[in-house]
């Protein structure tokens, strides 16, 4: 299991600093509400709130000391009233998951950070850990506090070796300072605070892998009902809840649920931090109101399409959630906004496509991640993502037969919302989404036997093919 923080490591309390390279320090605050933009990242680009001290500075961990004097029900209910969903894909309403929690069962209670952040074009949670960690660790401990627990986890992304230095140092200097421990803040209310990091498996970016890895098993999913709530952890009533999402809880609780609630759409109130990727002039993570256009993002952030070429694809929420096009440049980018559109807002990953792209290609590549990493605890997935892959593969190399698109087309019908997990789902959104609005590339690439965009065919060395045959040759998993 995870170790609680101690001092005297090496690179402990003033021996990390904040990353190089910081953002210039923006002209916005948290409590100026409406309409800044920035919440959250309002503070990007000021070393000084890295540290402990500099974070207090600014105010933090007064929201924890407020939290600290309501009731559980009363804070629960200023969440509510915010109006927050979850940050990490789902979306569903924070306060209301809190509430889910039962308390008074005889049970421990667990509160447990997801910051595992495997989704192909997501990146902020790294960065919000990497800038301002104690934001992150507050809202952790309110939200700690508010299911009646004194036990919270932070689940981190084995691949994360720099977040997980910052984040220890950070856990290590409230220790000291008496913010978690025996009485937070001299209160009484004791909050442990143990950081687990993990082997580097997409799965377990899901909640109940995640919990299955925190046990010391193979970070596979569970079958739901019971859910997380009702028996999680090592069995018990457990929140789990993303590192974005609770770095919002602070100012909410700091300014109130209404506050929060007036910025954005009423069904998706406050920002967001849209990842940035791709083909644009200035990827990153920008944090605009949620309902903001795509268009903005891009045009007005990101610095448009790169070298001034057109967008062709783009995903709202990273690799698992369906394709859209350059036709939904003005969609409002909103949990109702992009599901209207045929897609998911998931994590926010915003990644972009030009003209120049091969489609084909970008869902082979997807397709083959998904098929490395999934866990094989359920056949759809297991075998689905393997055959999916190998189709996607002959396609491309210049293989692909006219059958070939409509056995795309069932396999993603035989995987969809039939696995333990969503990870099956996730590998079905680019293929479908791809035949949906990109099919007569598809049939290029079967017609010519070859890609039109690489020009690699049977007549071209294609030693990506050749690699992923294996001893097999080509003609057996292409011909």
């Amino acid at each position: 299991m995870g170790e609680k923080p101690r001092n005297d490591r090496p690179g402990g309390r003033g021996g990390l600093q904040a990353s190089p390279g910081a953002a210039p320090r923006r002209d916005s605050s948290a409590s100026d509400g409406p309409p800044s933009n920035k919440i959250i990242t309002a503070n990007w680009g000021n070393d000084e709130v890295f540290s402990l001290d500099g974070y207090r500075a600014d105010g933090g961990y007064e929201a924890l000391r407020t939290a600290l004097d309501m009731t559980s029900a009363d804070l629960i209910d200023v969440v509510k009233a915010s109006g927050l969903r979850g940050r990490g894909g789902a979306g569903f309403p924070t306060g209301v998951k809190w509430s889910f929690v039962p308390q008074g069962t005889g049970k421990p209670t667990y509160a447990v950070a997801n910051f595992d952040e495997s989704e192909p074009g997501t990146f902020s949670n790294r960065e919000l850990i990497e800038r301002e960690p104690h934001q992150f660790l507050e809202g952790l401990a309110i939200a700690t506090y508010a299911i009646g627990s004194h036990d919270a986890y932070v689940y981190c992304r084995g691949e994360f070796l720099w977040p997980d230095m910052v984040l220890r140092q950070a856990i290590a200097e409230a220790y000291e300072a008496g913010i978690f421990g025996e009485s937070v803040l001299g209160t009484g209310y004791e909050i442990n605070v143990i950081q687990h990091r993990g082997a580097g498996a997409y799965i377990c970016g899901e909640e109940t892998a995640l919990l299955s890895s925190l046990e010391g098993y193979r970070g596979q999913p569970r079958l739901r009902p019971p859910f997380p709530a009702v028996e999680g952890l090592f069995g018990c009533p457990t929140l789990i809840n993303n590192v974005e999402t609770l770095c919002n809880v602070p100012h909410i609780v700091r300014n109130g649920g209404e506050w929060f609630a007036k910025i954005g759409p009423e069904k998706s109130p406050g920002t967001k931090i849209f990842s940035v990727s791709g083909k644009v002039e200035r990827p990153g993570n920008y944090e605009l109101p949620m309902g903001s256009a795509l268009r903005t993002l891009l045009e007005e952030h990101a610095g448009g399409v790169r070298d001034g070429k057109r967008l062709k694809a783009w995903t709202p929420g990273g690799s698992s959630t369906p394709m859209l096009t350059e036709e939904h440049l003005d969609v409002h980018l909103d949990f109702e906004s992009i599901a209207a559109a045929g897609s998911l807002l998931g994590t926010g990953a915003i990644i972009v496509m030009d003209e120049s792209d091969c489609i084909v290609e970008a869902t082979r590549r997807l397709i083959a991640f998904y098929a490395h990493e999934s866990c094989g605890k359920c056949t759809p997935c297991r075998e689905g993502t393997w055959w999916g892959a190998r189709v996607l593969e002959r396609i491309e190399a210049g293989y692909g037969r006219p059958e070939d698109l409509p056995l795309l087309e069932d396999l993603g019908q035989n995987m969809l919302f039939r696995a333990f997990c969503a990870l099956a789902d996730g590998a079905v959104s680019p293929i479908q989404s791809s035949l949906k609005h990109f099919r007569d590339e598809y049939e290029a690439h079967i017609a010519e036997r070859r890609c039109p965009f690489t020009g690699r065919g049977p007549g071209v060395v294609n030693e990506t093919a050749e690699a992923r045959a294996g001893d097999r040759g080509l003609t057996e998993v292409l011909g």
